[in-house]
């Protein structure tokens, strides 16, 4: 049957689940030949109480956005609205919104608790107040035993936690996010997607994360907008980004991918695959429903087996296998040229082997 994956054109969220609001959001920098469009008409709702992550290579427009949300930049056209209030003519301090660099920027000669307070204190709040916002994210980041400490005798990951408690002490709307991770090592990494997931779950703020790195995004997020040269190409939970990608730039970024060509059958319900199977497509909203087409597969969904097998929807010869700790990727190239590559937990083949390949029984259709 066939199904239609969620894009960029996602149908409008209802007024009150939204926080953030980007209505048609353009902004270039520089004038004349030398003009760059770093966003192109952005339009995107970011809903209460969600984690979500703007991803996409350097220079794709996410972190425009963002400071754009912050008020480090103005639009130079459309509009955004920060929990129904149009926000573009509000100075970044009076703005509901904190932001986490990937530079902490705190504050060495000051301990962890007064930096955490440093940012009520200048907004004049009473001693009371302060010293109880301070103990409530001291206990939230798991950090009160390190109170009295300098930020500058803390670990990466402690100086991190101590940024993020100070940004959320005044109780912003929204902490927005800009690839706070990236200094740290792959281990601290991951121990800190997961910690940034509770924080985000146990203050119900809406946290907007920016990032180039698909495993953090699709580990982290509610929902996801994969973003290319100042555009939002789609927007979807981390399970539709990955299963279901609209367009080929969203699943090559995404992991790893097998794309192939083939050739819509059945009005569009069905796809010849190089071999001659023919199996069912699952097209984007607004594909074509004749022709010649890409199609994709991820390297899990595929599987070996005899080059004779009734199942078998492709033949190739094994190129090369490669393992990598957790499984097998076995390089197949395809007897009609090109390559597929399968993962498998564990598998028999031997590479110079002749294999058939299996393919699910629908395959998702990609609009370029």
């Amino acid at each position: 049957m066939q199904q239609s994956a969620q894009h960029a054109e996602t149908a409008p969220e209802a007024a009150e689940d939204v926080m953030i609001h980007a209505g048609h959001v353009t902004k270039t920098f520089g004038q004349g030949a030398g003009k760059i469009t770093a966003l192109d008409a952005v339009s995107v709702d970011i809903r209460k109480n969600e984690f979500f992550t703007l991803l996409g290579p350097s220079g794709c427009g996410k972190t425009t956005l963002l400071r754009l949300i912050a008020g480090f930049e103005l639009p130079d056209g459309g509009q955004i609205l920060l929990d129904g209030q149009e926000i573009g003519h509000l100075p970044p301090y009076k703005r509901p919104v904190n932001t986490v660099f990937q530079s902490y920027a705190l504050f060495p000669h000051m301990s962890v608790a007064r930096n955490i307070g440093f940012g009520l204190e200048m907004q004049g709040r009473p001693k009371s107040e302060i010293k109880e916002a301070v103990e409530r994210m001291l206990a939230l980041v798991q950090m009160e035993h390190l109170a009295s400490r300098r930020t500058d005798q803390l670990s990466g990951g402690q100086q991190q936690r101590v940024a993020l408690a100070r940004a959320l002490a005044p109780r912003p709307k929204v902490l927005l996010l800009d690839e706070p991770l990236s200094a740290l090592d792959l281990k601290l990494r991951k121990e800190m997607q997961i910690e940034l997931k509770r924080l985000q779950s146990e203050t119900g703020i809406t946290f907007v994360f920016v990032t180039h790195d698909q495993e953090e995004a699709l580990t982290m997020s509610d929902r996801i907008a994969v973003m290319k040269a100042g555009a939002i190409l789609q927007v979807g939970r981390p399970k539709e980004i990955y299963n279901n990608p609209a367009r080929r730039f969203v699943a090559d970024f995404i992991g790893d991918i097998n794309i192939l060509e083939g050739d819509l059958a059945e009005q569009g319900a069905k796809v010849v695959l190089p071999g001659g199977t023919k199996v069912g497509a699952v097209l984007p909203e607004g594909a074509a429903r004749e022709g010649r087409v890409s199609v994709a597969i991820r390297p899990e969904n595929m599987g070996l087996t005899a080059p004779d097998a009734p199942d078998a929807a492709m033949k190739g010869r094994v190129g090369n296998i490669v393992y990598f700790g957790a499984g097998h990727n076995v390089h197949v190239e395809l007897a009609g040229g090109g390559e597929v590559m399968v993962r498998r937990a564990q598998t028999d083949a031997e590479i110079g082997s002749e294999v058939g390949l299996t393919v699910p029984d629908a395959v998702q259709v990609l609009v370029d």
